[in-house]
């Protein structure tokens, strides 16, 4: 067991770090807020607001694992909002058909961006900061520099929505909470399956009290999270779909052969190159990914703030590339995952939210947000260069 706890913290660093610093940094802003940061209203407003921000780092993920990076993805943001409110509002089109439109209009632009960088050569830095000028330009054409609101009733339930009641419940709402049970019982049955693929191939695993902590610490979690919701406003309509994203983009991650070619061109381009991966296809569907996701982003973002603004999204560009950061992902490429960035991203919004309800200064925030990015940087580093030490 002390073996096992040992491993957990000095070669599974980069993966338990995380999970560590999130715990504690939950536990030190409910200390610093008397208890406000966990309250169930609290925690469904953390959900809303930073739904869109996990959606962007999903994608990003996959663009920084190349060894690449995407500046644009706050104008995409405004770009498919302004689309979609243009076609709810002026031109009264049902909501679901601007969805559709929005998302196109987001895959479009990272055709266009991934044909730039894997097909012209041009880094991927270089025409996203063409593109986030370009695109923000664009919003402001389409919107005629104004803002444009509200949006129909529908469409705004996309982001801001809940289901409560479909399974009844005296003061809670049981659908929630089944979802919940649902969520534990798929994490410990892939659990289970890994570790019994590792045992298989005869690699190590952790001690069987380690592995059954672990699942119920994560149980633990996952129920206190869920009760949170269920007797607040239910479960929101967002949740779902970034619980679709994370479950697809994990497994594409895992267990594709796309997934594992954008790990090994991150990990080594000659090597990839050498195997036969086509790299440049792969990474223009990279930065189509990316532009479908951040058309998916636009539309939750514009749903939730109920029209299109011609400076929405601004810098959320960097609060996705933080995420994936701060969440393990490496900054040479290569190394990351979708769980990781999830958890970054957890780590950005409970920061904010929690300097929020202490009533921090916006210049102080920022200082602190900076800061953790750049040690989460140092921290990859540091880490690389204690195993490369470890192995010579």
């Amino acid at each position: 067991m002390m073996s096992a706890l040992r491993d957990m913290f000095t070669k599974n660093l980069r993966q338990s770090g995380i999970v560590i610093a999130f715990v504690a940094i939950v536990v030190l802003f409910t200390i610093l807020t008397g208890g406000t940061l966990l309250d169930p209203q609290n925690v469904t407003n953390i959900v809303l607001q930073y739904s869109y921000i996990l959606i962007l780092a999903i994608g990003m993920l996959f663009v920084i694992v190349v060894g690449h990076i995407d500046l644009s993805v706050g104008s995409i943001i405004a770009v498919v909002g302004a689309v979609a409110a243009t076609m709810v509002i002026k031109m009264q089109q049902p909501w679901w058909i601007a969805v559709i439109v929005g998302l196109l209009v987001g895959i479009a632009i990272g055709a266009w961006h991934g044909f730039w960088v894997a097909y012209v050569g041009i880094p991927g830095f270089i025409v996203t900061l063409s593109g986030m000028l370009l695109f923000r330009g664009v919003t402001f054409l389409i919107l005629g520099s104004i803002s444009l609101s509200p949006m129909s009733p529908e469409y705004q339930q996309i982001a801001v929505g809940f289901l409560n009641g479909l399974l009844g419940g005296a003061g809670f709402d049981v659908f929630t909470l089944l979802i919940g049970v649902f969520a534990v019982a798929a994490f410990a049955f892939s659990q289970w399956r890994t570790r019994r693929a590792r045992i298989s191939y005869e690699q190590d695993v952790e001690s069987m009290g380690l592995f059954i902590a672990k699942i119920v610490a994560v149980a633990v979690v996952v129920m206190y999270f869920a009760w949170k919701l269920s007797v607040n406003r239910g479960f929101p309509i967002v949740l779902i779909i970034l619980a679709v994203l994370v479950l697809t983009y994990s497994f594409v991650s895992k267990s594709t052969i796309y997934g594992r070619h954008v790990f090994a061109i991150g990990g080594n381009l000659n090597a990839a190159l050498l195997s036969g991966v086509k790299v440049k296809r792969t990474i223009f569907w990279v930065y189509v990914n990316m532009g479908l996701l951040s058309g998916i982003a636009g539309v939750v973002y514009s749903s939730r703030a109920n029209g299109a603004q011609p400076a929405a999204g601004n810098a959320l560009e960097l609060d996705a590339i933080a995420a994936c950061f701060i969440g393990g992902a490496a900054v040479t490429g290569g190394v990351g995952t979708v769980v990781g960035a999830m958890v970054g991203g957890l780590v950005m919004a409970v920061m904010t939210n929690g300097m929020q309800l202490m009533g921090v200064p916006t210049s102080i925030q920022q200082i602190v947000k900076g800061l953790v990015l750049l040690l989460a940087v140092a921290f990859d580093i540091w880490n690389k260069r204690r195993a490369a030490s470890a192995k010579a």
